[in-house]
């Protein structure tokens, strides 16, 4: 007898109620999504969790910039304040139609987790970009070479953060 498939809304809660001791907030952005925010430390057990009960696949790791502004005085033109600011990780996994992102945040002053690879391999390609791209360190992944940017590209220049002007800046200074 074959199991009777289950509708976006139940593989959600399905999904809920398997991270549910790592939630710290959660947020469903629109239907069959649900945003649940975690603790840097609780993302192996939780990714863990989601791949021993076979909870859908992890489909991308996309990170958010959210650096901190001021206005300048007599304007009111916001200016980013360097090294001040958060980055986002995102770990997308999916069931069907149904998307569960876990949500990590990361001050700049201390972007550092665990890798996710020892749990699943090939996460190993979206870690390496969020590490040259944005600025994460990722304890454990297997390779930090050069994915994307050539290999003569200036040590802490993030081409992804908001904060970044271009190259001419960061040679010419």
């Amino acid at each position: 007898m074959s199991e009777t498939k289950k509708t976006t809304e139940e593989l959600i809660q399905n999904g809920r109620q398997i991270v549910q001791q790592w939630i710290v907030s959660e947020n469903t952005p629109e239907a069959g999504r649900l945003d649940v925010s975690i603790k840097p430390e609780d993302i192996k057990p939780c990714v863990k969790a989601l791949v021993e009960t076979k909870w859908g696949y992890l489909s991308a790791i996309t990170t958010l910039d959210h650096p901190e502004y001021t206005t300048a005085e007599g304007s009111t033109e916001k200016v980013i304040l360097p090294d001040k600011g958060s980055i986002e990780l995102l770990y997308h996994f999916c069931e069907s139609a149904a998307v569960l992102t876990l949500r990590v945040m990361l001050p700049y002053e201390n972007a550092k987790m665990d890798s996710i690879c020892e749990i699943i391999p090939s996460a190993t390609l979206y870690e390496r970009e969020a590490i040259e791209l944005i600025g994460v360190e990722l304890v454990g992944t297997p390779t930090v070479d050069h994915l994307l940017l050539p290999d003569d590209w200036p040590a802490n220049v993030y081409p992804l953060r908001k904060s970044f002007t271009g190259l001419d800046k960061v040679k010419g200074e």
